[in-house]
C-alpha cells in the first residue's frame, strides 16, 4: 500500500507543478530485495545502499525521525514528508528539536529508556541480547539509523549466565573453514577500532584489554598433518600464522615440554584474548545510544500466519510461514506482544527452544529438521602457579585439546578442556566438577609445562556453548520455510570473536538483500536439510 500510494503522490505532483520528480534531491533509495532480505516481494528503505557501511558521508545520513510505536503512524509520517520534499525541494525530516516544516510543536520523541515505553510494534526483533544479538542490533542501527525500529530481548539483564561473560575471550584464526577464518579476522579488525566505532559521546571510550600473545595450536604426529593443511589455508587467507616443529617450539618457549608434539602452529598478528565484558557492554551500550530497545524478558510464544501465495511441496499447500507477533513473558509473570516485520534468533544455547516455538522441528517435511543447537556445560579454572610461563606466553591447546593461558601479570593462568562426547555434564546448573580438573585438567598441563606441577586451583566457574550438535559450526541466513527468521546460533565456543562479523552479515541480509563482505551462504540451514555437514575441525 505504501508503495503504491507513494507513487501516486508523486506522479500527481508531477501533474501539477511539470517539474520531473527525478530533479528532486530525495533522502531515501528504494530497492527491491532478494528473499535472503525481507520476503520475495517486499520493499526496503535503506540509506545509499551502494556505500559501504561505514562510510562517513553514510554515517552523517539522518534518517526521517518517525519514532512512533505503531507502524502506520510512521507511514503516514513519511508519506507526509514526501509530498513536502517534493512541493519544497528540500530533505524533509521532523527535527528532534524545534519547529516542524509546517510551523507546528516537534512530536514529541519517545523515551528509549527500558521499562518506561513499551515497543508494541518494530522492525525487527533480536532474540538474545549477549554479544551476537547485541553486535546485530548495533550494525543494523549503525546502517540505518532512525529508518528502523530495533527492540532486543534479553531474559538475563544481569548477564550473570550469559555464554559471553563467562568465556575465556580468545580471539584466533586457527580454524579449518574459511568463513570461520575471515570472520575472526574481522572480529580482530572490529576490536582494533572499537574505540572508534563503540565510543559513545560524553562516556570513556571501550577498552577491550586486547593481549597480542597469540595461539598456540600443538599436534601429535597423528595430527599434524590436519595442522599443516589448516596452516596452508590459513595463510592463503591473509592470517600471519608460522609453523614450527618441536625443536623450534622447545628453542622459542624453553619452560614448553614438547615430547609428543611433532608440530605447532603459533599466531604472530591478530591473535590473543580480550575481555568479553567490555565487548558485551560496549556493543550494548552503543546500539541503545543509537536508538534500540532492550526489553527484559523471556519469549514464550511466536504467532504466525500462512503464505497462501507461497507453494514448495506437492500437496499444493502453502507450507510458508510467516511470523508476526511474539509474546514475551516479563520476570513477575505479565504477559506482553510485540509485532514485528522480522526476527532475528540469536538465542545462543537456547535457540533451539525459540525454534521449537514456530514449529521448527515439530513439524513435517522441512519443518521436521530441529535447529541443532543444545546448551553444552564448560568449565573454566583458575589456578596460581608463581614459576609458570612468563608474559611471552601464548593461549596453549593441547593436541588432546586442553588449554591454557595467562590471566594477568601475577601467575595467574585459565585453563580447561572439553569434555568426550560420552562424558558430558548435565546443564541444569553451572556447578564446576573439581574432580574433571584434577583428573583431566591438571594432568595434562602439568606433562605440557613442568611448571604447573606446584600449582593451586584459585577459583573455577562454568558457562554454555551453543553446541551445534550437527558440525559445530554457525547456523547464519534466514530459515528456508519460515519466511522473516534470520538465525544466528550455534558456534559452539567461537561466537565472540566472530560477533561482529555475524552482526555485519545479518545486518547486510537485512537491509541489502544479500551478503556483501563475507559469503557465508555455506553456513545456512539449508545445509542441515541437505544433510551436508561443514566440519570445523579446530574447536576448543
Amino acid at each position: 500500500m505504501y508503495c503504491i500510494t507513494r507513487t501516486s503522490l508523486r506522479r500527481l505532483g508531477e501533474q501539477w507543478t511539470g517539474v520531473s520528480y527525478s530533479q528532486v534531491k530525495s533522502v531515501f533509495e528504494y530497492s527491491d530485495v532478494s528473499r535472503r532480505g525481507l520476503s520475495s516481494s517486499s520493499t526496503t528503505c535503506s540509506d545509499r545502499h551502494d556505500d559501504p557501511p561505514n562510510s562517513q558521508d553514510n554515517k552523517n545520513q539522518n534518517f526521517r525521525r518517525h519514532k512512533y510505536a505503531n507502524p502506520l503512524q510512521r507511514t503516514i509520517g513519511i508519506l507526509s514528508d514526501d509530498v513536502k520534499g517534493f512541493f519544497f525541494g528540500v530533505q524533509s525530516r521532523f527535527p528532534t528539536t524545534g519547529k516542524t516544516l509546517d510551523g507546528g510543536d516537534p512530536r514529541p520523541e519517545p523515551q528509549d529508556r527500558l521499562g518506561e515505553v513499551w515497543p508494541s510494534h518494530c522492525d525487527v526483533l533480536v532474540v538474545g541480547g549477549g554479544v551476537m544479538g547485541s553486535s546485530i542490533a548495533y550494525h543494523l542501527k549503525e546502517r540505518a539509523l532512525q529508518g528502523l525500529n530495533v527492540v532486543v530481548v534479553e531474559e538475563d539483564p544481569t548477564y550473570t549466565r550469559a555464554s559471553t561473560v563467562l568465556s575465556v575471550g580468545g580471539i584466533r584464526q586457527q580454524f579449518s573453514v574459511p568463513e570461520n577464518i575471515q570472520l575472526s579476522m574481522y572480529g580482530m579488525e572490529f576490536l582494533r577500532k572499537a574505540p572508534q566505532l563503540l565510543g559513545v559521546e560524553g562516556m570513556d571510550p571501550p577498552d577491550m584489554q586486547f593481549n597480542p600473545h597469540g595461539y598456540l595450536t600443538l599436534a601429535s604426529e597423528a595430527g599434524v598433518h590436519q595442522l599443516e593443511e589448516n596452516y596452508t589455508l590459513q595463510r592463503d587467507l591473509g592470517a600471519k600464522v608460522d609453523f614450527m616443529s618441536a625443536a623450534q617450539l622447545k628453542d622459542k618457549f624453553p619452560w614448553l615440554n614438547t615430547d609428543g608434539v611433532e608440530g605447532g602452529v603459533l599466531g604472530l598478528e591478530n591473535e590473543g584474548w580480550f575481555d568479553p565484558w567490555s565487548l558485551l557492554f560496549s556493543l550494548r551500550r552503543k546500539a541503545v545510544s543509537l536508538g534500540t530497545q532492550y526489553v527484559n524478558g523471556r519469549v514464550t510464544g511466536l504467532e504466525s500466519q500462512i503464505l497462501d501465495d507461497a507453494i514448495l511441496e506437492t500437496d499444493y499447500r502453502s507450507n510458508v510461514k510467516n511470523l508476526r507477533k511474539a509474546e514475551i513473558t516479563l520476570a513477575n509473570g505479565e504477559k506482553r506482544n510485540i509485532h514485528f516485520a522480522i526476527l532475528v534468533l540469536a538465542a545462543g544455547a537456547w535457540s533451539g527452544e525459540i525454534g521449537r516455538l514456530v514449529g521448527i522441528g515439530k513439524g513435517d517435511g522441512v519443518m521436521a529438521a530441529p535447529i541443532p543447537v543444545e546448551p553444552r556445560k564448560r568449565y573454566v579454572y583458575c589456578v596460581h602457579a608463581p614459576d609458570g610461563p612468563g608474559l611471552n606466553s601464548p593461549l596453549v591447546i593441547d593436541p588432546n585439546g586442553t588449554y591454557f593461558r595467562r590471566e594477568g601479570l601475577g601467575g595467574n593462568y585459565l585453563c580447561g578442556q572439553s569434555p568426550h562426547e560420552d562424558n558430558e555434564p548435565p546443564v541444569d546448573d553451572l556447578k564446576v566438577d573439581e574432580k574433571f580438573f584434577e583428573d583431566e585438567v591438571w594432568p595434562t598441563i602439568a606433562n605440557r609445562v613442568p611448571s604447573f606441577e606446584n600449582l593451586k586451583l584459585h577459583t573455577s566457574w562454568a558457562g554454555y556453548y551453543d553446541y551445534n550438535t550437527f558440525d559445530q559450526n554457525g547456523i547464519i541466513g534466514l530459515h528456508p520455510l519460515v519466511s522473516n527468521m534470520f538465525i544466528a546460533t550455534g558456534f559452539s565456543g567461537h561466537g565472540i570473536q566472530q560477533a561482529a562479523g555475524v552482526g555485519r552479515a545479518i545486518m547486510e541480509c537485512i537491509l541489502l538483500g544479500e551478503y556483501r563482505t563475507i559469503n557465508l551462504e555455506r553456513l545456512g540451514f539449508e545445509r542441515i536439510l541437505l544433510n551436508e555437514p561443514l566440519y570445523e575441525k579446530n574447536i576448543v
